[in-house]
């Protein structure tokens, strides 16, 4: 297929386009600066930004694909979703956060005592980026969050999948690495199950 990767150069993009690539698909890498990544056959680089979308929809025409990994406070959910419209696309996936995650009947994540308020602002945005997600019926978008910890790892295929609510694993902690993050989510590229829907990935 070929993606286009918005926000491509940041800690989960690189990821997702090392996985995209791995799988043989062609990719579109765009960021205000995509010339951080080295170039490598199968990967295309061009300079793009969230908050232009008239620009941004010109450079995602013609994809089977298109995933938005870049921070929710540094962009615009109704910007990015004009931008996708505009291209033709229809797929559309959001690489999302944990902080809308159910951690029991009526109880977000975000809510929970322990959660980091540095963390707040961004997982506030990203709630509301889902919430908009879900009044969309023109796009087979997809918003995937991530565990409670979000960070380097290997890229071991070996995860479990969820839906709304946040996954803990036998040891009590609830992680996931941006390298099988990014198997689950070409998994769902590649092979469909969460149409118009979030899910989560976690140990």
């Amino acid at each position: 297929m070929k993606i286009a990767i918005i926000g491509a150069t940041g800690n989960v993009g690189r990821r997702i386009v090392d996985e995209a690539l791995h799988r043989g698909h062609n990719v579109t890498g765009i960021a205000r600066d995509p010339f951080k990544l080295s170039p490598r056959k199968g990967l295309t680089l061009v300079q793009g930004d969230a908050n232009d979308p008239s620009r941004l929809g010109q450079l995602l025409v013609e994809h089977d694909v298109i995933i938005s990994s870049i921070g929710f406070l540094y962009s615009d959910i109704t910007f990015l979703v004009e931008a996708v419209r505009a291209s033709g696309v229809k797929r559309y996936l959001v690489v999302g956060g944990a902080g809308s995650l159910k951690v029991a009947p009526g109880k977000l994540f975000i809510d929970q005592p322990d959660f980091p308020d540095f963390v707040k602002p961004e997982a506030t945005k990203g709630g509301e980026y889902l919430s908009y997600l879900r009044e969309i019926k023109d796009l087979d978008w997809t918003f995937l969050s991530p565990s409670a910890l979000f960070t380097d790892g290997d890229r071991t295929g070996v995860f479990r999948l969820g839906r709304d609510e946040l996954l803990i694993g036998m040891d009590g902690t609830s992680w996931i690495s941006y390298e099988d993050y990014s198997i689950a989510l070409l998994d769902e590229i590649e092979n469909p199950k969460h149409i118009q829907q979030r899910f989560t990935v976690g140990y």
